[in-house]
């Protein structure tokens, strides 16, 4: 191809939500170029950082096996007691409940009506899945009990993910330029987007193009926007995957005039260990998160509890409590487990790279840590002293709760009594923001009076309007496969009308 012929749509990112939407427009008979920023050892975006997990409508597991899990082997079907349905009505629910009703409902009903077709389209590009076994269950009587909506994984993971999207595109002979940042957008006279200015390896270059998708991702990895948008200090929280998700995309569109929209002054945070490096580590990856806090409780420096590790499922308040450790002092919490609930932590906190301790007594471990040693022993023996008796069972919303003391645990509340004890020094990670550009059901960028801005499209992570102070795990790499695969077919459609 000629450098000054027009590509028919350039994609602005490489990862999920990019990658999926470079499939679709060449579905559509596009040629496609995709424009990565990382260097190709770097590729993938945040969705290499993930569990690979997606939240999508189903039938339960005899469905899942027609057409998602069908090379399920007879071996891990008997390992399952119980993969239970996830309706589009409770999908819609879920979003707009976390979410307090401020979710976009034209967005929701899409992202949720969506999902299991795109699924199935993932699938026939050759991605594989299997159940996640390894934290989206608890064992009982030797079964694996699936909870929380979100179930279903990329086989390996985010990297599993990134490495089958990848060979996807490779297939469909999209071409991917790295170490190629995007710069601007370029418009015609009439505001049409023409092209892209890009920055690569060899300096500045305008690149043609009939139509663009911006897939780059938020702002999580740029701490003056963390600032401005999110507040006094997110500067000093960590990033939990790509450092190249610097808001590109978003800064490029608004500069047009493209108008912003959704939760900008809210994002996805979690309790991410104390000692992780500040940006993602390529080989540790998702580990140095911190999930299984329902079945401990977490305490500050001071010793104090600070938030009901038992409101919900972990799947609908781990995106909303890293916010809450921000804002303790020293940034850190710690969470505290004993005998009877250590072996059921999530693998995350098995990992050589972890902060922790174990000992015998409250004590000896508040000392350790750095805890304040009369403030742990005053709040475990006031939880303990609240606990009340019932049926323990951390696989549903089981009812066990504390009496008497703030903040309660709702469910999931046993007196932390049994040693030894084991204590996990956490700090924020934050994943990625909520605010970003406004689009239409076919995934047109709007302007600041929501008519399309000609030739711009945009999905994924940039896109406002789903999320707002909270999400349901999941839902993130399923937002971006389905606007990914919606805006990349209308880019497509519209390069060739």
């Amino acid at each position: 191809m000629a450098e000054t012929e027009a590509w028919d749509v350039v994609i602005v990112g490489a990862g999920n939500a990019a990658t999926c939407a470079a499939l679709s427009a060449s579905e559509q008979g596009a040629r496609v170029l995709m424009l990565e920023k990382a260097p190709y050892d770097e590729r993938g975006g945040n969705s290499l950082f993930t569990a690979g997990g997606f939240r999508f409508v189903h039938d339960g597991l005899d469905d899942l096996r027609t057409d998602i899990l069908d090379d399920l082997t007879q071996g891990e079907v008997e390992q399952i007691g119980n993969l239970p349905p996830h309706s589009k009505q409770k999908y819609v629910d879920d979003v707009m409940r976390v979410t307090e009703n401020n979710a976009d409902e034209e967005l929701v009903e899409i992202l949720a009506g969506q999902s299991r077709d795109t699924m199935r389209w993932m699938r026939k590009h050759k991605i594989r899945f299997i159940p996640m076994f390894g934290r989206q269950s608890f064992k009982i009587d030797g079964k694996h009990h699936f909870y929380g909506g979100v179930n279903i994984e990329a086989i390996g993971g985010g990297w599993g993910l990134v490495d089958q999207l990848m060979q996807a595109a490779e297939r469909a002979k999209i071409e991917i330029r790295y170490e190629t940042a995007l710069v601007s957008l370029i418009q015609d006279q009439k505001g049409k987007v023409v092209g892209v200015r890009a920055k690569g390896p060899d300096g500045f270059e305008d690149i043609p193009a009939k139509a663009v998708v911006l897939a780059c991702g938020g702002f999580q990895a740029n701490p003056e926007m963390r600032v401005r948008y999110l507040g006094p200090g997110w500067e000093l929280c960590k990033v939990r995957g790509t450092r190249y998700n610097t808001g590109d995309g978003i800064n490029a569109a608004l500069a047009i005039g493209a108008q912003p929209f959704g939760g900008w002054s809210s994002c996805h945070a979690v309790q991410w260990d104390i000692s992780a490096p500040p940006f993602g580590d390529r080989v540790v990856l998702d580990n140095y998160q911190k999930h299984s806090y329902p079945i401990g409780i977490v305490v500050n420096m001071n010793g104090e509890r600070f938030l009901d590790e038992g409101a919900d499922m972990r799947n609908y308040t781990y995106a909303k409590y890293g916010k809450e450790v921000l804002k303790q002092p020293m940034r850190a919490a710690v969470q505290i487990f004993d005998a009877k609930t250590i072996d059921n932590v999530r693998d995350e906190y098995r990992i050589k790279q972890v902060t922790k301790a174990t000992a015998n007594t409250l004590e000896e471990l508040a000392e350790q840590l750095e805890i304040d040693v009369e403030g742990l022993k005053k709040t475990v023996a006031e939880f303990n002293a609240a606990c009340q008796p019932g049926e323990y069972n951390p696989s549903i919303l089981d009812g066990v709760t504390t009496k008497g003391i703030n903040p309660p645990k709702s469910n999931w509340a046993l007196p932390i009594d049994t040693a030894p004890y084991s204590g996990f020094v956490v700090t924020c990670g934050i994943t990625f923001t909520f605010g970003g550009l406004k689009i239409n059901n076919q995934g047109n960028v709007l302007d600041l009076v929501d008519k399309p801005i000609p030739g711009l499209f945009a999905a994924g992570e940039l896109v406002g309007g789903l999320f707002y102070q909270n999400y349901p795990g999941g839902t993130g790499l399923m937002n971006g496969a389905v606007f990914g695969r919606l805006s990349g077919k209308s880019a497509g459609q519209y390069a060739n009308a």
